[in-house]
């Protein structure tokens, strides 16, 4: 266990100086949710969302998941370039234990996360939104789960196709059908009952109602208890399947 620490801190530092260097990384990867924020969000504050949180409490949650959702699960491809670059290769011949190889770069993804959701609440805040802050600080937990669940799969597919034409299909024909039906934009509880029954089976669902019902200061009504239940669960399978892969694919 003390190796696999150090380990996964020199990966994460490596990892981490690299994404630092590279800033137009960390503003292009907010520029898709901060168009959502600042374009679609104006138009719904005026609607009934349901619920009893206002339009913001509903709006920038789901946007938070949304960031969450894509930028994990795409995370993968640097991971494809680094293989055909030779870095891969050359990191297997190093005593570097080969979960640590994934968790430290899984680790530099949530904190990178972490930070992009800061800058969006803050903006959300500029626009209009007033949550508690232990509610965003709920938020913030499920959206760190929730990039170790995703970026743990990413990085094990990635070990596995051979080209990022081969990975990005893959991703797109899970990530979209996942936003739709996970209340991302609205609350599914608009929409017709077949589809809201439908969601259920989409544990992306009940992180997103989670999340909303952290922001709304509604910490009694089961929902923040639920999405860390589901979110324990799904990252307790996913890192324990994404590490098989990883290292099986010869990490």
């Amino acid at each position: 266990m003390p190796r696999l620490v150090s380990d996964t801190a020199l990966i994460f530092g490596r990892y981490a100086r690299q994404t630092l260097r590279s800033k137009p990384a960390l503003i292009f990867g907010m520029v898709q949710p901060l168009l959502f924020l600042v374009f679609f969000g104006p138009l719904l504050t005026d609607l009934p969302l349901g619920g009893r949180a206002g339009s913001w409490q509903t709006i920038v949650p789901g946007i938070l998941v949304q960031l969450g959702l894509f930028s994990a699960s795409f995370t993968g491809i640097g991971l494809i370039l680094e293989r055909r670059t030779g870095v891969i290769e050359r990191m297997r011949v190093t005593p570097v234990s080969r979960l640590a190889l994934l968790m430290g770069r899984v680790l530099k993804d949530v904190v990178q996360l972490l930070w992009q959701s800061l800058v969006l609440v803050c903006v959300a805040v500029a626009l209009g939104l007033r949550a508690p802050v232990l509610g965003v600080a709920i938020g913030f937990v499920f959206v760190g789960v929730l990039t170790i669940s995703l970026a743990s799969l990413s990085y094990a597919l990635a070990m596995r196709v051979s080209s990022p034409q081969g990975f990005a299909p893959v991703i797109n024909s899970i990530t979209m059908p996942a936003m739709l039906l996970s209340g991302i934009l609205l609350p599914m509880s608009l929409g017709p009952r077949w589809l809201d029954i439908a969601s259920h089976f989409v544990p992306f669902r009940y992180l997103v109602d989670g999340v909303r019902a952290a922001f709304a200061g509604e910490y009694g009504d089961g929902k923040i208890a639920l999405a860390a239940l589901v979110a324990t669960a799904l990252a307790a399978v996913a890192v324990t399947l994404g590490a098989r892969l990883f290292q099986r694919a010869g990490a």
